[in-house]
């Protein structure tokens, strides 16, 4: 008789957290923070892009989402871009302010989780994973959509925002080590178009659909993907912050026990007299 015996699963060393750009949908993240948080999962990694950076980077430094949202309630669209005329981009050093009020005008190694901020090199072409310098630069880099805001000088690179090559930056994790990777997409809807007739709505709704394609790595290098449902709320708009973030955590709520399932695969060290050590 043929006895079948269950493949032993894979253990993990490194788990690591991807938040993909979405703009003002962004806000959502502090709601799966949130429910991180209840549950007292932590992370070995976190990598972002565009809004996802930035949320990512306070994560990283250590702040709490009550903290992220009392940031993101005082807030106004105003603060982050001067230009109210279409197509007239702003300066981004208004993200940058914001930054550092926060958390300092610190380097990105200087985070207390290892972090990395995806952006593209406009002089090369070519995407940027900046885990180390001017962490304020980096991310406003990370978050210059073009037409919406000028291009950032980092280090001898021109930075634009990283979902032009990779909005879902999954691949980066497991490129710095991570054998699991768990993502959101704040974005799930891009490349739906859009009815407006607006120009610079269809401008957007453009650059929405070419970052369509690039989010399909992201996908496919994640082990688990929340999505919440954001798509009755603009990425151009800061308007139903609080539901955002409410959508954020359900969505991460809704999706515990697979993430509990996977992180029970985690390796935990022992010492040679027995106790367990500290999760790596």
């Amino acid at each position: 008789m043929e006895i079948l015996v269950a493949p032993k699963l894979k253990k993990f060393k490194k788990v690591g957290l991807a938040f993909g750009g979405g703009g003002a949908r962004g806000f959502a993240l502090i709601g799966c923070v949130r429910a991180f948080e209840e549950e007292g999962i932590t992370f070995d990694y976190i990598a972002g892009t565009s809004i996802g950076s930035v949320m990512g980077a306070m994560l990283a430094y250590g702040l709490s989402s009550d903290q992220m949202q009392e940031i993101a309630t005082n807030l106004k669209l105003k603060d982050i871009r001067k230009s109210k005329l279409p197509l007239v981009p702003s300066p981004t050093d208004a993200i940058e302010e914001i930054v550092k009020k926060v958390v300092g005008d610190i380097d990105i190694k200087d985070l207390k989780t290892p972090f990395c901020a995806v952006a593209v090199d406009m002089k090369s072409g070519n995407e940027v994973d900046i885990t180390e310098g001017n962490l304020s630069k980096a991310l406003a880099g990370s978050c210059a959509v073009p037409t919406v805001f000028h291009a950032v000088e980092f280090e001898d690179k021109l930075l634009f925002d990283g979902g032009l090559q990779n909005t879902i930056p999954a691949d980066v994790l497991r490129k710095l080590g991570c054998d699991a990777v768990i993502s959101v997409d704040i974005n799930s809807t891009r490349g739906n178009g859009t009815d407006s007739t607006k120009y610079f709505d269809l401008i957007m709704a453009s650059v929405d659909i070419m970052m369509k394609s690039n989010a399909i790595k992201g996908y496919l290098n994640s082990d688990l993907i929340i999505k919440p449902d954001l798509k009755r709320f603009r990425a151009s708009k800061m308007d139903g912050m609080l539901e955002m973030i409410e959508e954020g955590y359900r969505a991460t709520k809704s999706m515990m026990p697979q993430i509990k399932e996977l992180l029970k695969r985690k390796k935990i060290k022992k010492h040679w007299w027995g106790f367990k050590a500290k999760r790596k």
